[in-house]
């Protein structure tokens, strides 16, 4: 299927949605640039900060990225969700950089496809597939001295702790 085709008829051209962004998420902003007409279903994913991480609180979160890799990796995220699923429509995924408070989104994906199955299933790809590939680092921030573990996300490396964080 090229870029310009789709179910039912419409012209409306397949979009690759990815940002890095330090202010908030917007959520709506995120929904809206997965609908089409042509499709019934966009399921979203919605990751935020929780309050506690291996019975620690957590006060906040903070995210770093090597984002010319970021870019390059979801990109290639996008082409194999859409390998795998043909009638994917409009890929969106946005990653929260910076300081990110308890409650407030860390990451946000939107797909749109014709019927809910495929759709569903692009979204579990994906953030899996985000967090096994994508140059992120996760600090958490609790607290008792404000620092907590480094998480980082590079395809192949396990979760590793930086010394002299806790």
């Amino acid at each position: 299927m090229s870029s310009r085709e789709e179910v039912g008829g419409s012209m409306e051209p397949s979009r690759d949605l990815i940002g890095l962004s330090s202010e908030p998420l917007s959520i709506e902003r995120v929904y809206s640039s997965a609908v089409s007409p042509s499709c019934g279903a966009v399921a979203l994913f919605i990751g935020t900060t929780r309050e506690h991480f291996e019975g620690r609180r957590v006060i906040r979160l903070e995210y770093e990225a090597y984002e010319p890799m970021v870019k390059s990796e979801l990109s290639a995220v996008c082409r194999d969700i859409r390998s795998r699923w043909p009638m994917v429509k409009h890929i969106c995924i946005q990653h929260r950089l910076g300081l990110v408070p308890v409650a407030e989104a860390s990451v946000a994906i939107a797909i749109s496809s014709p019927h809910r199955c495929e759709a569903q299933e692009a979204v579990g790809y994906c953030i899996n597939a985000l967090k096994a590939s994508a140059p992120i680092w996760k600090k958490f921030m609790n607290l008792k001295n404000r620092s907590g573990r480094k998480i980082l996300n590079v395809a192949g490396l396990e979760t590793a702790e930086v010394a002299g964080l806790e």
